[in-house]
């Protein structure tokens, strides 16, 4: 195998495996910090290393860590020990195994060679994500039978319902989008999303489609187990529902799975609905004739925007006692942050002072269009923290309700107004 084709698919291993797992300790901190915010309070900004708290970001690692040496205890009324060992297992497994089919830039050639940048460069695309993310709910009902608790056994009936709730629907507002993409593949659903429509408006799903988007969003936080839709882990009501007996590791995969299947969604709503990797009105070739543009602009928007969150950290650097060690983490920050402005000026004007060649454009486009969908990635997990915070649980009846006689109703008529504009105009 070749060296370059090694390092492609050492990359997008990579990049799955920080989306599906890596980012979970920003998505706690993301967690804390929002919720704090929304609630008038500071959140984690106390735990640190020599000084250093990253905004709270350090009191993260710190619970992982903890997790990680914790004892491991089974409960000794537990009688199905192997059901209780395995459902974080399945949970997590299938959680990750999500993120394996996600496209994060188009396809990238290298002399004459080109290569996929997906981890799991399979034509299955949407449908590996329906199997294992149906599959994660079977996590849930072992962890929950298998605790031998009143909790878990409601947790699990819980589950079930809540998985043919919304199942059904999430496959229909999938359908009418594959009618329009015309393919499972999501390397080309998100090609396709690179084109206009009318000449000027990007043709991203969420505009060709905006009700199925709405459906599938809704369903996807109830795929996530996520508020409002965590009926199976109401604390007010079942403790914690399926993983109430759990402890240690055992905990902490059930939460990296929750985060794992909210890492998948996100990436996948991205795909669907919001362009994927495509940069707005800049697809692959445009991208590639404009490179040198392209470049100029982010050597000025890059600086400025670092510029403009160092300013922000002065700002927000309120201790009073300036021998406290946390004191001096701005001014490490601060330098920091100027340092990689620098670089990335100097790096800039190398490439655009030398030249790329057509290798080099290729890759610059292959970085853009990553950092494109990264972005787009973040600001859905937001949107998921954002949500989660501010609309109250649904009970477990209007969930049902919301399922079978809202969604599922809208996801057909959805299917049959596109069925018969594409049918009629033969788009």
């Amino acid at each position: 195998m070749e060296f370059a084709a090694v390092v492609i698919i050492f990359i997008n291993i990579l990049l799955a495996v920080n989306l599906a797992v890596g980012t979970t300790p920003i998505m706690v901190w993301w967690e804390r910090r929002v919720s704090g915010f929304m609630q008038g309070r500071s959140g984690p900004n106390r735990a640190h290393i020599g000084g250093i708290r990253l905004g709270g970001l350090v009191q993260s690692v710190a619970d992982m860590i903890k997790l990680a040496f914790k004892e491991d205890f089974i409960p000794a009324f537990i009688k199905h020990k192997m059901f209780f060992i395995m459902a974080p297992v399945i949970m997590f497994i299938c959680s990750f195994l999500t993120v394996g089919v996600i496209p994060f830039a188009d396809r990238l050639v290298i002399d004459g060679v080109t290569y996929t940048m997906q981890a799991l460069p399979i034509d299955l695309g949407i449908l590996w994500f329906l199997a294992f993310a149906g599959l994660s709910v079977y996590g849930i009902v072992l962890g929950g039978y298998a605790s031998t608790s009143k909790f878990g056994i409601l947790s699990s009936i819980r589950a079930i319902a809540q998985v043919i709730s919304y199942e059904a629907s999430m496959g229909l507002a999938i359908i009418s989008m594959l009618i329009v993409y015309g393919s499972v593949n999501l390397s080309d659903i998100a090609e396709y999303q690179g084109g206009l429509l009318f000449g000027f408006i990007p043709a991203w799903g969420i505009i060709m489609q905006p009700l199925a988007a709405l459906i599938f969003i809704v369903a996807a936080f109830a795929e996530t187990n996520r508020a409002p839709f965590d009926l199976a882990e109401g604390e007010s009501e079942l403790v914690a529902g399926y993983h109430t007996e759990y402890s240690a590791m055992r905990f902490g995969l059930f939460q990296v799975s929750e985060f794992a299947a909210m890492s998948a969604a996100s990436a996948l709503i991205v795909t669907m609905f919001f362009g994927g990797y495509q940069v707005p009105w800049l697809n692959t070739q445009a991208l590639q004739e404009n490179i040198n543009i392209v470049l100029f602009a982010m050597m000025i928007i890059l600086p400025a925007t670092i510029y403009f969150f160092t300013q922000w950290i002065k700002k927000n650097n309120t201790w009073v006692d300036e021998n406290d060690p946390r004191a001096k983490e701005s001014k490490i920050l601060i330098k920091i942050f100027k340092g990689i402005a620098i670089a990335v000026v100097v790096i800039l004007a190398l490439l655009l002072l030398f030249g790329l060649g057509t290798n080099g454009t290729n890759i610059a486009t292959a970085m853009i269009q990553v950092s494109t969908f990264l972005l787009k990635f973040f600001l859905i997990n937001f949107f998921f923290v954002w949500i989660r915070w501010t609309l109250l649980r649904f009970r477990y009846d209007q969930l049902q309700l919301l399922g079978w006689k809202v969604l599922l109703p809208l996801a057909l008529l959805n299917i049959v107004i596109t069925a018969t504009y594409v049918l009629v105009l033969g788009a």
